[in-house]
């Protein structure tokens, strides 16, 4: 059946990448309170009424960023969660590791925006719910690996979040070269931080070998 584009000429399909684009870097460049939507449309190349047939206004441009960085990475956990794994760990180090190159690829460090006050409102509730479901499948994976108390699975399973937000800063200052190495080493401190054992290099290499097959 062919498609009948109804919208108005200005308003391409690539019109709302190029406004997350934009506004992705003036958020995290210039602050979020400090950019308008006629900066980040001028940014974008585009006129401010066509921002609008896009978003309604800044908050939902920075809802929709941000449920970008989480939703992935959730729908990945719940798939890891039902899927048997050959060594203790291992859905763990996979998850750390597609989690971290998700945020390496998406605009800008993002993650540095968690913390806006404006968060908490409730046009951000979609994006809180989806990362404490994400926090639950870190908790649920990370389980397997010794007992636990609720209140330290709990701390712990936000610890492997704060490693993995955090490792993002610090591939954005590596080279390129270094940069592709953070993912599977944001993986192996997290098996590490998980178990208050550690992970013995031998075994490392068995999870590691095992998280890619899943």
């Amino acid at each position: 059946m062919p498609s009948h584009d109804l919208s108005p000429p200005a308003v391409t399909r690539g019109g709302r990448a190029q406004v997350l684009a934009a506004a992705a870097e003036l958020f995290t460049r210039d602050g979020y309170a400090a950019t308008t939507t006629r900066a980040v449309a001028e940014r974008a190349g585009i006129r401010q009424s066509t921002l609008y047939h896009h978003f309604a206004n800044k908050d939902d441009i920075l809802a929709t960023l941000l449920e970008g960085t989480v939703a992935p990475t959730a729908a990945y956990a719940e798939r890891l969660l039902t899927t048997a794994e050959a060594v203790p760990g291992a859905r763990l180090w996979a998850l750390v590791r597609f989690n971290t190159e998700l945020l390496l690829g998406g605009l800008s460090n993002l993650g540095a925006l968690y913390q806006l006050p404006e968060v908490r409102g409730e046009r951000f509730a979609g994006f809180r719910q989806t990362r404490c479901r994400l926090a639950a499948a870190y908790r649920e994976l990370i389980s397997p690996l010794q007992p636990l108390p609720e209140a330290e699975l709990r701390l712990r399973g936000e610890l492997v979040l704060g490693l993995v937000e955090g490792a993002v800063a610090v591939a954005r200052g590596c080279s390129e070269q270094d940069a592709a190495e953070v993912p599977a080493a944001a993986a192996d401190a997290a098996v590490r931080l998980a178990s208050d054992y550690g992970c013995p290099a031998e075994h490392l290499a068995l999870l590691r070998a095992a998280a890619l097959a899943l």
